[in-house]
């Protein structure tokens, strides 16, 4: 547990050019600190229906201390680091890949009511800019980047830029 917390404190130092070092990521990061929070959430809600919801306590905790809602349900990779944390939503079918890193307002936000996959994957590498949204079930590729604001509905390849409403491939 220690060594994920210091490869998550890592990741973010490493991402972050504004962080003055460990010691203030560790304890001023609401981004990390939901992350760690879905951890621990994640945990119960894998333990079975009788530790679910416990888990979606736990999850709302953390979204009123920190400002970021993720599912408990939700799969996150590792070195998952959200930038600013504040109004990011992460679904229950969401999937996330390893070294993905988001900035505030990112929804990755279901299109259905249905009981099926219906909120997106993103692969290992991927940037995700402020405000962007994401919807359904879509694959951000690997090292693939999402500008600030934009509306993805479709899939985006592997290494590619998308921008605007709805987004569009730049690169």
């Amino acid at each position: 547990m220690f060594e994920r917390v210091r490869e998550d404190v890592r990741a973010m130092t490493g991402r972050d050019p504004a962080a003055k070092g460990r010691l203030e990521v560790l304890l001023c990061y609401s981004g990390l600190h939901a992350v760690w929070g879905y951890r621990l959430a994640h945990r119960c809600w894998n333990r079975g229906p009788g530790f679910r919801l416990l888990a979606r306590l736990l999850s709302h905790l953390v979204r009123w201390l920190t400002g970021v809602e993720i599912h408990p349900a939700a799969e996150l990779g590792r070195r998952v680091t959200i930038d600013h944390g504040m109004g990011v939503v992460i679904g229950e079918t969401a999937e996330i890949g390893d070294d993905v890193h988001m900035y505030h307002g990112v929804t990755l936000g279901g299109d259905t009511n249905e009981p099926v996959k219906r909120h997106p994957t993103v692969e290992d590498g991927a940037q995700l800019g402020a405000n962007a949204t994401l919807l359904g079930d879509i694959t951000i590729g690997e090292d693939a980047a999402v500008g600030a604001g934009s509306v993805v509905t479709d899939d985006v390849p592997d290494g590619a830029t998308v921008v605007g409403v709805p987004a569009e491939r730049v690169d």
